[in-house]
């Protein structure tokens, strides 16, 4: 099956989700600096993603799929302070974490499948 959006990517998809659950986790957060960068980080999962898709060159987009995936590390990362900082609980701490690493090994993949 030929991908032709950006949005029939299934790891864009997920990064969608993922990006609407961290602006709902920390959306009432008065740490606006933490609140802002792991919204930017989050976002810049699936923006990366598209943005890659639509250079329309297979070494293109496995560059942007790296950086996306980069962003999913970050993102990570800072969910750690966040329940080590009780902004988050657990429960949210584990949707979170498990979504980004589910679209971490979808990128993965997809990066594998790139290979020039």
């Amino acid at each position: 099956m030929r991908i032709e959006r950006f949005e029939d990517v299934v790891a864009w998809q997920k990064a969608k989700e993922q990006s609407l659950q961290v602006y709902r986790y920390f959306e009432s957060s008065r740490d606006f600096g933490f609140r802002d960068q792991v919204q930017r980080a989050s976002v810049s999962v699936m923006n990366n993603i598209a943005e890659g898709f639509e250079r329309q060159t297979n070494k293109e987009f496995r560059q942007f799929l790296f950086i996306a995936k980069g962003s999913c590390a970050e993102v990570r990362s800072m969910l750690y302070l966040a329940v080590d900082l009780k902004m988050i609980d657990e429960v949210k701490f584990q949707k979170i974490y498990q979504m980004n690493i589910e679209t971490s090994r979808i990128l993965a993949g997809l990066i594998k499948s790139l290979h020039t």
